[in-house]
């Protein structure tokens, strides 16, 4: 029988242990000599970069790391279509959307829709001053929808519906 008493035991082994871990840093482990190397720009406490931002900046930081800055400009654009054009303007016309470059404008009439063509001049500067990032090159104002044989931006011009009728 060992004469020891079985607590001492349990202290030396920890005690070896710790010298292992902590002692000889040849004798370390791979993940203890990792833990020792400190890599350049590594964080800091009280570094410059640690302190407390609003979130506001961190949204800011997060929305331009992720690349979705463009289409919140666009969203933002078409929120924002009344403070572009106006009251009376905007409760005639409506922002459809925005492909390639283009932010197509919906009007209650082709009276409007002449009219805003008229300010598209002033629409353009406005819409690039204030949300450059949404991308838009141009404007295009569109009348009341009529019904069309046409099906599509991309259609072929024909007969229409005259072809069917032989």
């Amino acid at each position: 029988m060992n004469d020891r008493d079985p607590a001492v035991d349990e202290h030396v082994a920890v005690y070896l242990r710790f010298r292992e871990v902590f002692g000889d840093p040849s004798k370390r482990s791979y993940m203890a000599r990792k833990r020792d190397r400190k890599q350049p720009g590594t964080s800091v406490p009280f570094s410059p970069g640690r302190d407390p931002q609003g979130i506001a900046d961190v949204m800011d930081i997060l929305t331009s790391s992720m690349g979705w800055n463009s289409p919140l400009a666009r969203s933002e654009l078409i929120l924002g279509w009344t403070e572009i054009v106006g009251v009376e303007t905007a409760d005639h016309s409506e922002p459809v959307g925005i492909d390639d470059g283009v932010l197509t404008i919906r009007c209650d009439s082709t009276a409007w829709a002449t009219q805003l063509r008229l300010m598209r001049s002033r629409i353009t500067t406005t819409i690039a001053q204030q949300y450059p990032e949404a991308g838009v090159e141009s404007v295009r104002f569109e009348g009341p929808n009529a019904p069309s044989w046409k099906r599509g931006p991309r259609s072929i011009p024909g007969r229409g519906p005259r072809d069917t009728y032989g």
